[in-house]
């Protein structure tokens, strides 16, 4: 019985701390949502790598131009275009397009933004430790999935202490997988129009188009 009075209070004890922590967190994702928001039009570089089971599967580089929820992304293997309701996907080995209407799951997965609002909703957060991070001071926030049957289970970001602008994002799936995603250049201000988030057939002629809506 003592034992369990005593773990009752090392937990009433520890509460209001964490509490503390989780509110620190949350004002930290709340302004990091609001930078980005404010930002207007947005573009970044980044290198993307993967894991499995603690080894690379190697290494990417990318390019992401942000509107809102509108992205166009570009890698050597592909293009995206995102226009907040249809996604266009160019194979660029295959020369092919597939259209599709992607889900809210798939968004994460193309646009690493969109891991930015998750803490609304079906996650735990609260904040890591201080440190820096090739040389910027950065603060950590770790957000948990609560539901455990989804994919995707932990997200650790770096967030710029002064501009709330996110430097590296860490994403953990359920199955032991990871991708780190570390942005190289981050600007803002851009005026981006509505027709670069849509795919422009006479810039890729020979393009086959596969219409999986």
């Amino acid at each position: 019985m003592e034992k369990y009075i005593f773990s009752i209070l090392i937990a009433l004890l520890t509460l209001p701390v964490f509490a503390q922590k989780q509110a620190q967190a949350k004002l930290m994702l709340d302004k990091t949502a609001a930078a980005f928001e404010k930002a207007g039009g947005v573009q970044a570089d980044f290198t993307v790598e993967a894991f499995n089971k603690g080894g690379s599967l190697g290494k990417a580089i990318g390019n992401i131009k942000l509107k809102g929820e509108k992205f166009l992304l570009k890698t050597s293997e592909t293009i995206s275009w995102f226009d907040g309701k249809t996604q266009w996907s160019y194979l660029t080995q295959n020369d092919e397009v597939n259209i599709s209407t992607p889900t809210e799951e798939e968004l994460q997965g193309m646009n690493p933004y969109a891991l930015l609002y998750l803490y609304k909703k079906g996650f735990d957060y609260k904040l890591g430790v201080e440190k820096k991070f090739r040389g910027t001071p950065v603060s950590e926030v770790v957000l948990t999935a609560t539901n455990r049957k989804q994919d995707l289970s932990r997200i650790v970001l770096y967030v710029t202490k002064d501009t709330y602008e996110p430097v590296f994002i860490a994403v953990e799936q359920r199955d032991g997988s990871r991708s780190e995603i570390t942005i190289t250049r981050y600007q803002t201000g851009l005026k981006l129009a509505d027709s670069v988030f849509v795919f422009d057939k006479k810039q890729y002629p020979t393009a086959e188009v596969i219409d999986l809506r």
